[in-house]
């Protein structure tokens, strides 16, 4: 797989990479029908468009030229000092094979006035919270963002 910039051709096949992550994912945590309410919400078409037009920002895919294994969406705060990781998912059948490893990386590169790349994580996603803990992430102080699901963290690396 290779790292690119994701285009609105993509937005189809990201929407359902993200729909079976999440269910993979937080089935046992939200519960099937939460998780269907949210993915249809923030990962409709027009919330996956809008992201890709955000300025200051970075949608990347994964892609071996056939379908996508992954994606990540970050955008920069107004002083470009902070970046928010919003999301990063690869798809089970691939995880474990460094691709969220690559996409992690080419956000921290795409940003490179940043001094700290933040994001907050389900608690109970203890795959995530060890991924980004192996990456160099730290407990933030700074508390969840207003309409954070509870049992969020917030997590950061200085860049």
């Amino acid at each position: 797989m290779f790292v690119r910039t994701a285009g609105a051709r993509d937005l189809e096949a990201v929407r359902l990479l993200l729909s079976a992550t999440w269910h993979d994912t937080y089935d046992a945590i939200y519960g099937v029908e939460r998780v269907n309410e949210i993915t249809a919400e923030w990962h409709s078409m027009p919330s996956l468009k809008a992201r890709l037009e955000r300025p200051a920002s970075e949608f990347l895919v994964a892609d071996d030229g056939k379908s996508l294994g992954g994606m990540a969406y970050a955008a920069a705060s107004n002083d470009g000092k902070t970046v928010t990781l919003y999301q990063l998912y690869v798809l089970p059948a691939f995880q474990g094979r460094g691709i969220g490893s690559a996409l992690l990386e080419e956000i921290e590169m795409s940003f490179p006035e940043a001094k700290r790349l933040r994001l907050e994580v389900e608690a109970e996603n203890t795959r995530a919270v060890d991924f980004y803990a192996r990456r160099g992430f730290l407990p933030s102080l700074e508390q969840p963002a207003a309409g954070s699901a509870e049992g969020v963290v917030v997590l950061e690396k200085m860049l």
